[in-house]
């Protein structure tokens, strides 16, 4: 049997697929399971997976339609079955799936906006269900692919390596972290992509987060995320102004998750990072305000959820359109009142 996983979507969307990877690898260990993304965070994610037989890298967007397609037709019935990811709801992704041309084609069947992109191209479905995890609805997929039923639900599949456990052991020497050290993680980033920037907690509000940690708590404060948010690290840095605020800059995304396993704590964004830190097993305070929880809550890992919990709440859901708010009073309410003493006090009950 030859598998190929389609995990074109999201950093966070590719690691929630992990755990249903694993038991696809289980249930056919000699099986050829490969996987094709297009960001390079999503194949740093596979890169040291042991379920993974190969790691196809290309860039849809850069690449273009035409040698897009050519690239999708290179790989045409060269595999049994093909894989959509949970969630994928675009029709790019629909079409690639249908052109590659396995005799199974597997997809989530959405319930907003299904038939408009493409959905109905693929023959192996699951119908979309609100209340189950993003993870349980990827295993519940393949369990419909193979027609079997499992009966565990892994935990999320990240692999550090050697490698990069050294580079973070020897970057923690460096910043002269020690075995004693109270070490508070942040992600005060996400995807920009369709206006999901505002998910994102105003990063004022971290930097208050950060002096409360340093002043009473005499916690170091790790500022992570991409190269792309290096100005938004530095902007909570200035803030808070202390020495006790470290900005962590690594070559890669592995990298970094090497460094965040020494977290004591990590208060995060709906963002890629929070489902890295759950991967990790870190003690994780999530900040959600427009996402339906169900979805992405920090998965098989001690937490704690700090919302609103508005009555128009989650108003995101699985569909190509960008993330808008209806509130006549404050837009984006979910956020925008959520207040530094929750996501404080949530953090210090795991000091």
């Amino acid at each position: 049997m030859k598998f190929l996983i389609l995990a074109l979507s999201g950093i966070g969307d590719a690691l929630m697929f992990t755990p249903a990877l694993h038991l696809l690898r289980k249930a056919h260990p000699a099986a050829q399971i490969d996987v094709l993304v297009m960001l390079n965070g999503a194949k740093d994610i596979f890169g040291d997976n042991p379920d993974v037989n190969n790691v196809i890298f290309f860039d849809f967007i850069k690449e273009g339609t035409t040698n897009s397609l050519n690239f999708v037709l290179s790989l045409r019935k060269k595999y049994d079955a093909t894989i959509n990811v949970y969630p994928s709801n675009r029709k790019e992704y629909n079409l690639i799936n249908f052109l590659l041309g396995a005799k199974n084609k597997a997809a989530v069947t959405y319930l907003r906006a299904n038939k408009s992109n493409f959905g109905w191209l693929n023959n192996i479905t699951i119908k979309e269900n609100d209340d189950l995890h993003n993870v349980e609805e990827n295993i519940k997929l393949v369990e419909t692919l193979l027609d079997q039923q499992f009966n565990e639900q892994p935990k999320l599949q990240l692999h550090t390596s050697k490698k990069n456990n050294l580079f973070a052991e020897n970057y923690l020497f460096e910043k002269n972290i020690t075995a004693s050290d109270i070490i508070v993680g942040f992600h005060a980033g996400c995807a920009t992509l369709k206006n999901h920037i505002k998910r994102r907690w105003e990063p004022e509000k971290f930097a208050k987060l950060g002096k409360r940690l340093i002043d009473h708590h005499k916690a170091k404060v790790f500022l992570f995320g991409g190269p792309d948010e290096d100005v938004l690290k530095e902007n909570i840095r200035n803030q808070i102004r202390s020495d006790k605020v470290i900005v962590i800059k690594t070559p890669d995304l592995m990298k970094s998750a090497a460094i965040m396993r020494r977290c004591n704590v990590f208060v995060t964004n709906d963002s890629s990072l929070m489902h890295i830190s759950s991967a990790l097993g870190l003690k994780v305070v999530a900040i959600i305000g427009p996402t339906n929880i169900k979805y992405i809550r920090p998965w098989k890992t001690e937490h704690k959820i700090v919302t609103l919990n508005l009555d128009c709440a989650p108003c995101f859901f699985y569909s190509p359109k960008p993330l808008t708010c209806s509130r006549q009073d404050v837009q984006f309410k979910c956020i925008k009142e959520l207040d530094v003493d929750l996501v404080y006090k949530a953090t210090q009950n795991f000091l």
